[in-house]
């Protein structure tokens, strides 16, 4: 029997958010996952492949390729699919297109991130950028906060208004003025310098970080992580590889064991008072993919049966 393709249309709007975050929750409780992560690359093209091995749940391979010149043909500049593996006999299990696990793995990192972390009755959540991964994130936080007000900012004010519109939201053109109303703040930008102000913030705040993937990448400052209790997804992928803690890291800002929680220890994974402003870092990672990818099928599978 030839393996499915799980297309983007024919599946989404079977996925629910409550569900993906249980799934996320339920793959932590499973030996920790093997991960590696490939680059390859012909200027200015990159091929990123990033592979996940977690006994009980299978592997999977989740392959981009990113050619930036696409615009010239009218393409867009990534695409990719995730293979996923059985773990019993190792045989494909499907095909599952690549932008279908990257919104709901994406987003449903930070969601169950802001369900331990932020306080129950938020209700004003400020997404910082305007960009495809912050429309999910209106979509996710709603999911969880029915009645949340959310405001936006972009430095670009037209791109602002016009996701305002898309997302029944606000748009704030001042962003510190943004955040003194904010339960809930989301940043989903490519900045490699801090947008964030640690003196900005206030009692009680929580934050998802998602933008910053490498090296040179951050998006809060150096006074935002010591005035807040960090948690991470996962501190393979984040600590040694993302420049918003490995920065501060290097210089001697913050040490490792200021991290005080990953997924893998939900123990830990909580806020200890109304009053204390949390930082959750989204470093992603191939285990996410595949606990995302493993619920993905098992949901097509169930539209089919």
């Amino acid at each position: 029997m030839t393996p499915p393709f799980v297309s983007f249309a024919e599946t989404d709007p079977y996925l629910d958010w409550g569900a993906l975050t249980d799934a996320l929750l339920r793959g932590h409780t499973l030996p920790k996952a093997e991960i590696a992560d490939s680059f390859l690359y012909r200027s200015p093209d990159t091929l990123l492949s990033r592979a996940a091995w977690i006994d009980g749940l299978g592997q999977a391979v989740k392959t981009a390729t990113v050619f930036p010149e696409n615009h010239q043909h009218n393409l867009p500049a990534i695409h990719g699919a995730v293979s996923l593996f059985s773990d019993v006999t190792g045989q494909l299990d499907a095909m599952i297109d690549f932008h279908l696990v990257t919104k709901w793995k994406t987003a449903g990192d930070s969601l169950l991130a802001a369900k331990r972390l932020a306080r129950p009755e938020s209700q004003n959540i400020l997404l910082v950028g305007s960009g495809t991964v912050a429309g999910n994130m209106a979509e996710a936080y709603r999911s969880q906060w029915s009645d949340a007000q959310i405001t936006v900012w972009t430095r670009t004010p037209a791109n602002g208004e016009a996701f305002a519109k898309a997302h029944n939201a606000t748009f704030n053109p001042d962003l510190r003025d943004a955040l003194k109303t904010a339960d809930i703040i989301c940043t989903a930008t490519m900045s490699t310098q801090p947008v964030i102000k640690g003196d900005w913030l206030q009692p009680g705040q929580h934050l998802d970080l998602i933008g910053a993937y490498r090296p040179d990448m951050r998006e809060v400052d150096n006074t935002a992580l010591t005035r807040a209790t960090i948690f991470v997804d996962s501190r393979e992928t984040t600590l040694d590889h993302i420049g918003e803690l490995k920065i501060p890291l290097c210089s001697g800002i913050i040490q490792k064991d200021t991290i005080k929680a990953s997924f893998y220890e939900p123990d830990l994974f909580q806020r200890s008072s109304d009053d204390e402003i949390t930082i959750a870092k989204n470093g992603g990672g191939a285990h996410l993919d595949l606990m995302t990818s493993r619920y993905i099928l098992d949901v097509w599978n169930a539209t089919r049966a």
